[in-house]
């Protein structure tokens, strides 16, 4: 199981690198849950960042805009991310959303065919008018997507447990490993959380509020909390499978 560790500055990169971080992901937390960085800052943390950790950078909680969307997606490949992370936030039925997230793929693919996009629902996406968190799976096989993450839109009101139950989450994981996707866990979580999502098994499971000192809008990830869930999230002998490491080179195979 692979950890995740958002930052908003360059100066956060070195803690979540020497926390032991598998993903370094960049994103502005001040714009959203997956607030946009500037094009600087993903080169930046990409050039900083250890050539065998993966740079993730999210695009956004997007409007229902695919050009505006495909562009931004293309942008983020261009400076150096290995995983584009798209929060469907404007588009609220399956059909919009996967005709804007099919323009991301081919957008993306257009400029590095390894890079890796991610389809970003919400846990509490009928309570903010997004796509339900029940249509993401079929939304990103559809689109040719990479994987898939569930995350919350509203900070502060609870984790993506308090939005939804442990058997939807475990159910959510499974059908993206039926469908070959990727699957990632994100929401405020805590590290009371682990032994919940070891029991489930994500592929990705990705911290901000839980890596920081502080917020996580003005608090700084701390290397000592990102050790605290890199051996959280260690794999134990109870675990029904292994899940299988992501790497940009997953891309590879798929076809756009």
């Amino acid at each position: 199981m692979q950890l995740l560790v958002s930052v908003s500055s360059i100066g956060e990169v070195q803690a979540a690198v020497a926390g032991g971080a598998d993903i370094i992901d960049v994103k502005n937390p001040a714009e959203g849950s997956l607030g946009a960085p500037q094009p600087h800052l993903i080169r930046e943390v990409r050039r900083l960042t250890p050539r065998h950790l993966p740079v993730s950078a999210a695009i956004g909680d997007v409007p229902d805009l695919p050009g505006t969307v495909a562009l931004a997606a293309a942008a983020a490949a261009a400076c150096g991310a290995d995983f584009v992370k798209i929060g469907l936030m404007g588009p609220c039925t399956p059909r919009a959303a996967g005709e804007l997230l099919a323009a991301a793929v081919r957008a993306v693919a257009e400029v590095d065919r390894h890079v890796m996009v991610i389809a970003t629902g919400y846990a509490d996406g009928e309570q903010v008018g997004a796509l339900p968190p029940r249509d993401l799976v079929q939304v990103a096989r559809a689109a040719a997507a990479h994987g898939c993450m569930l995350d919350t839109a509203r900070k502060g009101r609870g984790s993506l447990f308090d939005a939804l139950s442990h058997e939807f989450v475990s159910d959510f994981v499974a059908e993206s490993r039926r469908h070959g996707l990727l699957s990632a866990l994100a929401g405020s979580l805590a590290l009371a959380d682990l032994p919940n999502i070891l029991g489930i098994g994500p592929d990705i499971v990705g911290f901000r509020s839980a890596a920081c000192q502080g917020d996580r809008i003005d608090g700084h990830v701390d290397s000592l909390l990102v050790q605290s869930l890199r051996d959280g999230l260690k794999p134990t002998e109870d675990l029904p499978y292994a899940p299988r490491r992501a790497t940009p080179t997953d891309g590879a195979a798929r076809s756009h």
